[in-house]
């Protein structure tokens, strides 16, 4: 066993910044008033993370791919049987596989309504005028409860996890995404983590931020 770099600097900086943003967008949210204001400015960055995280798991390093974590049910097998192979453990092990997909998903979900909310009040989304009105009602009710819930119970599902793996498997996940290093066998592919590969995330970056002012202009 030997320390191996599997997670890039993209990658880190994707998922510590997601998770600052997501809190502040859920204390914004819930406060109102004047911190509305941040919390649009902050639905603009996660949605610009969510683009970029899409980009980055086609053309990023070696375990931030999609195709090197995907919960195949040939992997998941695998792992339920306790068979599982050290690849299938490098990234993400199958089950935190599904965890880190829902909660793109759930993201995406919830960045998409909030383009379409208006709260008749202080709030109007910058795609709200480009739909009929039962959409922006329907939008506005899932931003405000069903996404709001779902976002919160995978983050204290997230952090359940974190924990179980912490105090019951002695596996830091906190420390890993921190450095960027696992302890596995000798035989795993490191990361690609070189300055042409961190150039690449800049100009992925550039592109995500092109895609979120595309899109906010349209309304």
């Amino acid at each position: 066993m030997k320390s191996i770099h599997i997670w890039d600097l993209p990658t880190r900086f994707f998922h510590w910044l997601l998770a600052a943003a997501v809190t502040a967008l859920l204390i914004t949210g819930n406060v109102g008033g004047d911190a509305m204001n941040w919390h649009i400015r902050l639905g603009y960055v996660v949605f610009g993370l969510l683009v970029f995280r899409l980009i980055w798991g086609l053309i990023g390093g070696r375990w931030s791919r999609f195709t090197s974590f995907f919960p195949t049910p040939a992997r998941l097998g695998r792992y339920l049987r306790g068979q599982a192979t050290a690849e299938d453990l490098a990234g993400h092990n199958p089950l935190g596989a599904f965890s880190v997909l829902a909660m793109l998903l759930v993201l995406a979900a919830q960045v998409a309504s909030g383009l379409f909310s208006d709260d008749e009040i202080a709030f109007s989304g910058p795609l709200a005028s480009l739909v009929s009105g039962s959409t922006v009602g329907f939008a506005s009710s899932y931003h405000k409860d069903i996404g709001q819930w779902l976002v919160i119970g995978l983050i204290a599902l997230h952090v359940l996890a974190i924990l179980f793996y912490l105090l019951v498997k002695k596996n830091n996940l906190i420390k890993s995404m921190l450095a960027g290093r696992k302890t596995l066998p000798p035989t795993v592919e490191p990361a690609h983590d070189t300055f042409g590969t961190r150039l690449k995330a800049l100009v992925a970056l550039a592109v995500s931020v092109g895609v979120v002012y595309v899109v906010v202009q349209l309304g």
